[in-house]
């Protein structure tokens, strides 16, 4: 083989179709401003059901809760996988989001 850079080259997706995919991963990754995510707000219909309400608060707390685990653990200096330079932070699973490309929150629903 005279030039393996022509095979390897052959393998690789054409710049439309790499554009596209970049696109349409764009797209289905961003969170919508009307996105609801998971503990964010009790449903308007349970409301007046104390029980609901009381068990909706103690979940609610349990994810914020969650979230400072995380935080402590992206802050941890003893773990070598988790801080340093280079080294991005996990919030895949933070439970809270703003719009936009965050990597975090759980939303109730997802799109791919």
């Amino acid at each position: 083989m005279k030039k393996p850079e022509v095979l390897l080259l052959k393998c690789f997706p054409s710049q439309f179709q790499a554009t596209t995919m970049m696109a349409i991963l764009d797209l289905l990754s961003n969170h919508s401003p009307d996105d609801e995510y998971l503990g964010e707000k009790s449903k308007s219909a349970w409301a007046d059901d104390l029980v609901i309400k009381e068990a909706f608060g103690k979940f609610k707390g349990r994810l914020i809760e969650l979230e400072g685990i995380i935080d402590e653990t992206n802050a941890n200096e003893d773990l070598k996988n988790m801080n340093g330079a280079g080294i991005v932070p996990y919030e895949f699973l933070k439970p809270f989001s703003e719009p936009g490309f965050t990597g975090m929150g759980v939303p109730y629903s997802i799109s791919i």
